[in-house]
């Protein structure tokens, strides 16, 4: 995993202004694949119902207890729905720009681990269209908080977007739990890299928190939040060799872009530039022990005679002798 091992330079910091297409494109794709793959409601909640009874019968059903704290108790729901709409947008990226500032020997290795990550979660919402414990009839026992307290926000009734942008997203996204994923990420990002002890305390309870929040909320299951650590885990050990396979595409494009030669050269048949064509040298140039007539102009070479010999006839510099 990225965070198993102590971080080794890797060359500068990338550019900002080649990093910042790569992220929204890669955040463009996910989110317009949660758009497209949608899928039937009747089997996101098929699949909902299935996760529902597999964890009562192993008693994993943490959901029920949580979200009737939050209904109850305005005081927890209220922050509660405000960090599922928010923090998920602001603490992740604010943390991977710190490490681009701070951190620029270990950046690469976190940006692919979380971009890698995130594209694996897209596969799962294609696969798996859930139903949230929210969208479930009422029959079983949720509340959908984001709704009870949509009056203290921004967002509707349609999770955490704003109110008439609902359907600008996925409802039945919910396994794996990105929320929980990215929070992990976050987590072990401030263990490893933070130098106060309460970033390395930070570290643990955001994630313990998003996960209380996304049950509480009735956003999503328990095994939703397993599924999105999980599927940070598929991440980061693919970390390498996607580095490895992006590293050789990168260079094989650099190959097939042909390379500018200086003014006044030639390229050779085999690609390298020869100074000043021929086997002359450039103005200036020296070879081991001789003098050229350009490195010395008060020294005038015969008419007739070697490039390299003086006027006396001297066919080295005394000092060379």
């Amino acid at each position: 995993m990225p965070h198993a091992t102590p971080a080794r330079a890797r060359g500068p910091r990338p550019r900002w202004w080649t990093e910042l297409p790569l992220i929204a494109g890669v955040y463009g794709l996910y989110s317009l694949g949660r758009l497209l793959v949608r899928g039937d409601i009747s089997t996101a909640v098929d699949h909902g119902l299935a996760i529902l009874r597999l964890e009562k019968s192993l008693h994993l059903n943490f959901e029920h207890p949580l979200n009737r704290l939050l209904t109850a108790h305005s005081s927890l729901g209220i922050p509660a729905d405000f960090a599922y709409a928010s923090l998920h947008y602001l603490v992740t990226p604010a943390l991977l720009l710190w490490m681009y500032r701070r951190r620029a020997d270990a950046y690469r290795t976190v940006r692919t681990w979380l971009l890698t990550s995130t594209l694996i979660g897209l596969i799962g919402f294609t696969l798996l269209p859930t139903c949230p414990p929210r969208l479930l009839d009422a029959r079983h026992g949720f509340v959908d908080t984001m709704a009870q307290y949509s009056s203290y926000g921004w967002w509707g009734a349609e999770a955490s977007a704003p109110r008439g942008l609902g359907g600008m997203t996925n409802q039945y996204a919910a396994m794996p739990s990105l929320h929980v994923g990215w929070a992990l990420w976050c987590g072990v990002l401030l263990w490893r890299y933070g130098r106060h002890p309460l970033l390395r305390v930070l570290g643990v309870l955001y994630p313990l928190t998003i996960v209380f929040v996304v049950m509480g909320t009735a956003n999503h299951y328990f095994l939703d939040a397993v599924a999105g650590a999980a599927v940070m885990g598929a991440g980061a050990l693919l970390t390498r060799p996607v580095r490895r396979a992006a590293a050789a595409v990168t260079a094989r494009l650099r190959k097939s872009v042909p390379r500018r030669s200086a003014p006044g050269t030639t390229v050779g048949p085999t690609g390298s530039p020869i100074v000043g064509g021929g086997c002359e040298t450039s103005a200036g140039e020296r070879f081991p022990g001789r003098r050229t007539p350009s490195a010395h102009p008060s020294v005038a070479p015969e008419a007739s005679g070697s490039p390299g010999r003086t006027a006396a006839g001297d066919s080295a510099p005394a000092a060379a002798r």
